[in-house]
């Protein structure tokens, strides 16, 4: 007997919007992403070379926002007036993987 198993469709998706406010604004992300750009985020995020870690950043944004709300963050990130700091960036990037990788938030309840 070969060895075979039919994966089906790829997986459960939640495809509910996903949002995020920054500086009052509100930025929509693709509800869903390839599960190939995850893998490609955290392998690229190791690299200790920090020009390499912004094109990370850059690619995962570039990914997940949609046209109209990458062209507001992108203009957001170069105001002066309106500092976003790498560790703000690095909990937004947190949040949205944890989002699209959907892990639990909590720890399941024992019955």
């Amino acid at each position: 007997m070969a060895r075979f198993k039919d994966f089906g469709d790829g997986g459960v998706v939640n495809r509910e919007p996903i949002k995020f406010k920054l500086h009052g604004e509100e930025f929509n992300c693709a509800p869903v992403i390839q599960g190939k750009v995850l893998l490609e985020i955290v392998a690229d995020s190791s690299s200790e070379d920090v020009a390499k870690s912004s094109q990370v950043m850059e690619k995962f944004f570039s990914a997940v926002l949609n046209a109209e709300s990458k062209k507001k963050f992108d203009t957001l990130l170069s105001d002066p007036e309106k500092i976003t700091t790498l560790e703000t960036l690095g909990e937004i990037v947190a949040w949205l993987m944890e989002e699209y990788s959907d892990r639990p938030k909590e720890p399941p309840v024992a019955s």
